[in-house]
């Protein structure tokens, strides 16, 4: 059995069920945790009774955590979400003694391929993490941080407990979406988890925590239907930054990161993922109990297109459109 938990709120429902449909499909036997960070999200969840899942609403996970309740009062909405993620984990070691390994997701993985390639990485150690891989032009990245929150994994040991706690102590005190000091949101911290604490594993299988910001660094290819970076399967794809624009119109990101989507990495990869929202999206519209998704982002982005004239902003978006950083979606299919 593999314990998984995560957290958002209405406006990522859609992103937060695609990820459940996609660990039901590449992992047997798992349990998920879901923190749903508004009413909407949970009195959501809790009528659609998902087999795996445990909900966890907000009032519950407050409910006698002083400290958290008063980052609530100091901080934005979002950093006080952030502020949220060592603490998640830590509950369900808190209230459940039986499990000895919890990893956290974040809601917008969507996995392609069985996750027991992973676990057998993990074997022993205590913590688990995964770098960013940022391509040599775009290192500077990592003052956002070394290691990608994504996936983190804990073991109920001494070094898994006392990262845990160091973690969310340091998270309570400062949580900002702006870098500082060495510091950005809850992802910096992990820099010196290597250095810091015994029996870390940083996790080096390339099918792994595949994102916008290390597409760069592989080639995408199909063999017998199955996707591969470079020469390793496709485990899960971190979604990082795609958002619609409007009914129709994606946006990936790739224009941050260098990108230009290959046909395998738009059919394979993004097809599917936004076929998956999108069919969630619309039956939870049918039975109206969410909007249309808008994702939050980990990484705060001005929308510089925002500014520009209409004729500006519309050879914006063609320019976007041709080198295939933005996706037209209509029923599903990309165009």
């Amino acid at each position: 059995m593999r314990y998984f938990c995560t957290y958002f709120d209405s406006r990522y429902l859609s992103q937060g069920l695609a990820l459940y449909d996609s660990l039901n499909e590449h992992c047997p036997e798992f349990k998920l945790w879901m923190l749903c960070l508004d009413s909407q999200a949970h009195e959501s969840l809790r009528a659609l009774k998902l087999a795996k899942v445990d909900l966890i609403n907000l009032e519950e996970f407050e409910r006698g955590d002083d400290p958290l309740r008063e980052a609530k009062t100091n901080r934005s909405l979002l950093e006080y979400y952030f502020s949220c993620t060592p603490s998640l984990p830590l509950f369900i070691l808190q209230n459940n003694p039986a499990i000895d390994l919890i990893t956290y997701l974040d809601a917008d993985l969507f996995f392609f391929s069985r996750l027991e390639t992973l676990f057998d990485e993990i074997a022993n150690h205590s913590i688990a993490i995964i770098a960013h891989r940022f391509p040599a032009a775009f290192r500077k990245a990592e003052r956002h941080g070394i290691f990608n929150v994504g996936w983190v994994t804990f073991r109920r040991d001494e070094n898994g407990i006392s990262c845990l706690q160091r973690w969310r102590e340091q998270c309570l005190r400062w949580c900002s979406d702006q870098s500082d000091d060495g510091r950005f949101a809850d992802q910096k911290y992990l820099d010196d988890w290597p250095t810091q604490f015994q029996n870390v594993v940083v996790l080096q299988h390339k099918g792994a925590n595949v994102a916008p910001w290390n597409l760069a660094n592989y080639r995408i290819s199909v063999r017998g239907g199955n996707i591969y970076v470079d020469d390793e399967p496709l485990i899960f794809f971190h979604f990082h930054g795609l958002r619609p624009l409007n009914g129709y119109l994606y946006s990936t990101q790739f224009q941050h990161y260098g990108v230009t989507a290959s046909t395998p990495i738009v059919r394979q990869i993004y097809a599917p993922y936004i076929r998956k929202i999108a069919t969630v999206a619309k039956e939870l519209r049918r039975e109206s109990y969410a909007s249309e998704p808008v994702p939050f982002l980990r990484k705060s982005e001005n929308d510089r297109d925002s500014n520009l004239s209409f004729t500006a902003r519309s050879l914006s978006t063609l320019k976007h459109l041709l080198k295939r950083h933005y996706f037209v979606v209509v029923n599903g299919r990309i165009f």
